[in-house]
């Protein structure tokens, strides 16, 4: 997804995907070199990389509505990039890949690099390929 694209949204409400697991509804609080910020009502923040996303959809009826508060100084972290987002939450507890899959995982993240992110889930640590991390 286009980032000059996607700041065309920022604080407005939109679907992420058409459907399936990923999807979320939410707005937007941030666009960066290569990840967004979409605030949920189900999941809070949530971080989605941008090469994940094959679609936003943004009502013309302002037909979507979030069923939550968005406080007025909300917190969430920013970085350059994904890489950078990674190593600024690190030891916090996360949850990789929201769409409850196998290949969703839920720990506290230990260590990242360019290439892969290191999680701890119960008495294992998890590396995944930063390619195939859509959002966290």
């Amino acid at each position: 997804m286009d980032r000059e694209l996607m700041n065309m949204h920022v604080g407005k409400t939109i679907r992420v995907d058409r459907g399936g697991p990923e999807s979320r509804i939410g707005k937007l609080l941030a666009v960066f070199e290569d990840f967004f910020v979409l605030l949920t009502e189900k999941d809070g923040v949530v971080y989605y990389k941008t090469n994940h996303v094959r679609s936003i959809t943004e009502s013309s009826k302002d037909a979507m509505k979030l069923g939550l508060k968005i406080p007025e100084k909300l917190d969430f972290k920013t970085a350059e990039n994904f890489h950078k987002l990674l190593e600024s939450i690190r030891f916090q507890w996360v949850k990789i890949n929201r769409d409850g899959g196998p290949e969703s995982l839920e720990g506290v993240l230990s260590d990242s690099n360019k290439h892969y992110a290191s999680l701890i889930v119960n008495e294992e640590v998890v590396r995944f390929s930063l390619k195939h991390i859509r959002n966290i």
